[in-house]
């Protein structure tokens, strides 16, 4: 394929980052001012085991909140508890978001409470298996196959871009704010897959990874900006005479440049101009994977939260 003429590329991976299955954008934000990050919860036992399957519809006060972990729910340590955690916190997550989905409420607001609990349990339960690759290797061995594959490719996924982060300081600070709705971001993505031919889940993988579907509001240390995270000369070139920071038109811009440098043709290509790093390219490959084997992973990815490595430790900055 012909190259494209020679532009700035988007923008340049920062100091460190990672999410909750692997948040880079936030870290990258460290030089901006805003609200300072908050110290994650304390570990502690679960109120009840993650089962998480609810006796209500999406958001109905009805939820049963003894069959939901606690924010802080202490994390396994052994093969076979990390398995039964991870079978039964997805089973029950997918059942909310089966629920949530079914209400037609995903176009307003956040998530219900019990999707938002499950994924941020499910989330630490990948995150901590990509810290143990010879324990998560065991534990996923006990997994049904689909189940499997999809443990190793999120914790996969966290791995690249863990390996890309750099601790810094506790004192920094960060801008977040509410995602827009998932229903909502999803149409964006829809929109811009036919204007552009650029596949949705590979975008949606993008603004997981940049900003957690825009939770991460601070620009980056080297000034990309917006959802999308854009350069400001990439972003003339590229951005459609949109504005930067607003969700629709940062996702028309990403796929705009994902087309002239490659995609839908060398998707590799493409989101190695995006951000030149295999670790990076391998994430969003594995991510938007997920998302087309079972489009659930999409809502679950939207209710992950932001989580920021310091170097007194790891800390989330968004959720429950």
């Amino acid at each position: 394929m012909e190259a494209p003429p020679k532009q700035p590329r988007p923008r340049r991976r920062g100091p460190a980052l990672a999410t909750a299955a692997a948040n880079l954008a936030v870290l990258v934000a460290a030089a901006a001012c805003g609200t300072p990050a908050a110290s994650a919860p304390a570990e502690r036992p679960p109120a009840a085991s993650p089962t998480g399957s609810s006796g209500g519809t999406a958001g109905d006060a009805t939820t049963q909140a003894d069959d939901l972990p606690e924010p802080g729910a202490k994390i396994p340590g052994s093969a076979a508890r990390l398995a039964t955690a991870l079978k039964e916190t997805t089973a029950g997550l997918n059942d909310a978001i089966d629920a949530w989905t079914k209400s037609g409420r995903t176009a307003k607001g956040g998530p219900p409470r019990d999707v938002e609990l499950l994924a941020l349990y499910q989330q630490r339960l990948y995150r901590y298996a990509a810290r143990h690759p010879d324990l998560a290797s065991r534990a996923f061995a006990r997994l049904p196959a689909a189940l499997a594959a999809q443990a190793r490719d999120n914790t996969g996924a966290i791995r690249e871009l863990l390996a890309l982060a750099k601790p810094i300081k506790p004192s920094a600070v960060f801008k977040t704010q509410r995602a827009r709705p998932a229903g909502e971001l999803l149409g964006y993505f829809k929109k811009a897959e036919r204007r552009f031919g650029v596949e949705w889940e590979v975008l949606a993988a993008v603004m997981f990874a940049e900003t957690k579907f825009g939770r991460v509001r601070s620009d980056s240390y080297v000034g990309a900006q917006g959802p999308m995270q854009f350069m400001p000369a990439t972003w003339k070139a590229y951005g459609l005479g949109g504005n930067v920071q607003n969700p629709r038109d940062a996702v028309m811009g990403a796929a705009n440049y994902l087309k002239a440098t490659g995609a839908p043709r060398d998707y590799q290509r493409a989101l190695h101009a995006y951000n030149p790093s295999r670790a990076y390219v391998n994430a969003i490959l594995k991510h938007s994977r997920q998302i087309k084997r079972d489009p659930r992973a999409y809502y679950a990815y939207y209710s992950w939260q932001v989580f920021v490595l310091t170097t007194a430790g790891e800390r989330r900055l968004t959720g429950p």
